[in-house]
């Protein structure tokens, strides 16, 4: 989807932004994500306006190549989109402001790049491991695993559905969910 807005000023980082952003860039790091995709989202999240590439290359001293494959990879998952500014024929990026909304379209994307294929890799060498001889102890530890993975998968798929508000509300509820569940267990 695309929107138009008037023409911008030009852009520059601030000091915490830029902490920020490499701060980002290294965290994402951690968790198997391009540094750089990451440095561009986060760049992208805290600027007060939608950014074009050449804002993004002149920023973080990218090349323009590497700023286009990482916007469309932000684009893949999700967590940017694309607007259009009235008198510029440049395009425009901005990221979500719901980091709620954010984080979980980062879930789907992680669920389905990871977990989903090892849950498949998992079913099958599950059934190989049933039809050798000797395999047992293979076919026991595999299972183990998938059975883990697919309660997993089961129970994201469920919360999946729950509203946003309800989930925060969950989250800054931490001990009174402890109580509740401490309570069933007695019960």
């Amino acid at each position: 989807m695309t929107e138009e807005v008037s023409t911008p000023e030009a852009y520059s980082m601030d000091d915490v932004t830029r902490s920020f952003v490499l701060h980002w860039g290294e965290m994402a790091s951690r968790w198997g994500i391009s540094r750089t995709v990451a440095q561009i989202h986060a760049l992208l999240y805290i600027a007060p306006r939608p950014l074009h590439a050449e804002e993004i290359v002149a920023e973080l001293s990218l090349a323009r190549s590497t700023v286009s494959t990482s916007l469309r990879e932000l684009q893949s998952w999700g967590v940017i989109r694309l607007l259009h500014v009235l008198g510029d024929r440049r395009d425009h990026f901005e990221a979500l402001d719901d980091v709620w909304e954010m984080f979980r379209l980062v879930l789907d994307e992680r669920k389905r790049r990871e977990v989903d294929p090892t849950v498949e890799l998992l079913r099958a060498g599950v059934e190989q491991a049933r039809a050798e001889a000797g395999g047992e102890q293979t076919y026991a530890k595999l299972q183990e695993l998938l059975d883990f993975f697919e309660s997993i998968s089961a129970l994201y798929e469920k919360t999946r559905s729950v509203p946003t508000g309800v989930v925060k509300r969950l989250a800054r509820s931490g001990d009174r969910v402890r109580e509740l569940v401490n309570a069933s267990q007695d019960g």
